[in-house]
């Protein structure tokens, strides 16, 4: 990799959980001292990341006198639905155990950081290595990854203007069902039974204009986790920049790539303190956080609403409200014509709208939540309304009205199969009225 003038790289490769090979590089100034701490550098979310992706940080705390360890993420057993924090804890141990054994660096003097996803990698990589001499998480999270997630993802809604059932009440329940059917992985994690168990010194570090962690409401919980495990020694830091703490024009949204002014600093000088014995105790100082609104519990599906419940709900619906129109297919097929009293009014109008609201609101409900927090993008806007969401609400409407016209028109039906048609689209209706407020799409 091409390094800033004064630094330089040693490729290492060291064994991970399971025995995986992960390779790495160590980036020291080039005239680093001997017995110098080191610190290994823990990813963030995403699989395989590169060990490239945290060079700007390696770098800058190479500069100030320490070792720093980049490698590349694993990928196998790591997916968007699938990883285990154990498995990368003890992937982290394997890089800090290299890490003490380099030339010029002191072995009690390692300590991991950790990003984001790895705000919750680190503390628990501590717990599991004796090797660890201190902790530095930056956008870390003490909340279940579940609430931050659906925080992350509300808030970027907000902030693009969006308020009403869409982020109210389809978003935590999108996520809740997605949890359910075991495609969020760790999703109840317990971040603060990990942190209570911390002994080393720990540095946190939050941007004020973090979208991605509760950036108010996360230190206080930090505290009270590593308090209850006996731990004072603990430093948190607000900085004005980013979830990552880099610079940022745009309140979060934009990252640049420079580290906030007086970060990476502060990490050198903290860890030369702590590493000295001389931890600060419970210090807390930077400008204030903003969070606009508070995260909201995230509970576990109840039986009637877990994932299998709603797979077959939405069979049910679907197949309900196909029903009709697949009677007219095969009739015109055949070249049958329905008869004066097969006709049954406002059926055709259940089976559309109830189709195109059933398929098309949890699909566009879907796109958007998984765009990611603060890079929402609802569409078009009507007020704090997308145009989309507000369109599906009226056809949801008008599926519950029509429903009820055809459960009235039904009894003019002197057609048995039309009676029949017409009392399972009724059916399907009634069944669709419950599952549409469960997903806001019948509130306002």
């Amino acid at each position: 990799m091409p390094l800033p003038a004064g630094l330089r790289e040693v490729g290492v490769s060291f064994r991970g959980a399971g025995g995986l090979a992960l390779q790495g590089s160590v980036i020291s100034a080039a005239d680093a001292p001997p017995g110098r701490p080191g610190v290994v550098l823990v990813h963030g979310a995403g699989t395989g990341t590169p060990r490239e992706k945290l060079l700007g940080e390696a770098v800058e705390f190479a500069r100030q006198g320490l070792s720093a360890l980049i490698y590349d993420k694993r990928s196998e057993g790591y997916s968007r639905y699938s990883r285990s924090y154990v498995q990368l804890a003890d992937d982290a141990a394997g890089a800090v155990e290299v890490l003490r054994r380099q030339p010029g660096v002191d072995p009690a003097k390692v300590g991991v950081w950790g990003l984001s996803e790895g705000g919750w990698v680190a503390p628990l990589a501590a717990t599991r290595s004796d090797g660890v001499a201190f902790v530095v998480v930056v956008g870390g999270n003490a909340l279940q990854p579940l609430r931050q997630q659906t925080w992350a993802v509300a808030a970027g809604l907000r902030k693009a203007g969006v308020g009403g059932s869409l982020v109210e009440r389809a978003e935590p329940t999108m996520y809740r069902v997605i949890a359910d059917g075991g495609l969020f992985p760790e999703p109840y994690y317990d971040a603060e039974a990990t942190l209570a168990k911390v002994r080393q010194p720990v540095l946190a570090i939050w941007g004020v204009h973090d979208l991605l962690t509760p950036p108010v409401e996360t230190p206080p919980i930090f505290a009270r986790a590593l308090e209850s495990g006996g731990n004072r020694r603990y430093t948190f830091r607000f900085f004005d920049g980013d979830h990552a703490a880099h610079r940022t024009p745009d309140g979060g949204v934009t990252r640049l790539p420079e580290l906030a002014s007086g970060y990476p600093e502060l990490v050198g000088s903290w860890v030369r303190d702590a590493t000295a014995g001389r931890a600060p105790v419970a210090r807390v100082s930077g400008p204030d956080p903003v969070q606009a609104d508070d995260s909201v519990g995230v509970p576990p599906t109840a039986w009637w609403e877990s994932a299998p419940v709603q797979a077959i709900v939405l069979v049910l619906l679907v197949a309900g409200f196909l029903s009709c129109p697949a009677v007219a297919v095969a009739r015109r097929l055949r070249r049958r014509r329905p008869g004066a009293g097969a006709r049954v009014g406002g059926a055709a109008v259940v089976s559309g709208a109830g189709l195109v609201v059933t398929v098309g609101g949890l699909a566009y409900a879907f796109t958007v939540f998984m765009q990611g927090g603060k890079l929402a993008s609802p569409g078009p806007m009507l007020g704090d309304r997308p145009v989309l969401w507000l369109l599906l609400q009226v056809l949801a409407v008008v599926t519950a009205v029509a429903t009820v016209l055809t459960a009235l028109a039904r009894r003019r039906v002197t057609d048995r199969g039309a009676r029949l048609r017409a009392a399972v689209l009724v059916a399907t209706g009634a069944l669709f009225v419950p599952w549409a407020f469960y997903w806001g799409l019948l509130m306002p």
